[in-house]
């Protein structure tokens, strides 16, 4: 009986996970572009508004890059390179949570859970697209 080869993709637990945060990333990203002082606030950050629209701009963007860099990378399917570029990205969450917790302590213990349980996905995802890209 032939074994059937096994193809990173659709099929996979671990590239749905990685979509979710690609499309995820990529919201917040537009978000931020269109509505700078309101996605601040939900970040954790309280921000000058005369300051917020600037700071919106480059978060936005780089936001947006980020979820279409991932979104290559699954369009490729290419689990061994999401799964390094994830495991890196990995720490954008974790420091946003630093931030945050820096920024408010636990008085804005909602913000701080959002970063915190992102940096936790994206910790267990990785392990799923190493897993992966062994098959």
């Amino acid at each position: 009986m032939k074994q059937q080869e096994f193809t990173w993709g659709p099929r996979s637990l671990s590239f749905w996970l990685a979509a979710l945060i690609s499309v995820g990333i990529i919201f917040i990203g537009v978000r931020y572009s269109l509505s700078p002082i309101d996605a601040s606030k939900d970040f954790g950050l309280s921000l000058p508004n005369d300051k917020t629209a600037l700071y919106g701009s480059i978060k936005g963007i780089r936001d947006i890059f980020s979820g279409l860099a991932l979104a290559y990378l699954l369009y490729t399917r290419n689990v061994r390179a999401t799964a390094f570029i994830f495991m890196f990205a990995t720490l954008i969450p974790i420091m946003d949570a630093y931030v945050v917790y820096q920024a408010n302590g636990l008085s804005n213990m909602p913000a701080f859970l959002i970063h915190a349980c992102t940096a936790f996905y994206g910790i267990m995802n990785v392990f799923l697209l190493f897993r992966d890209s062994k098959k």
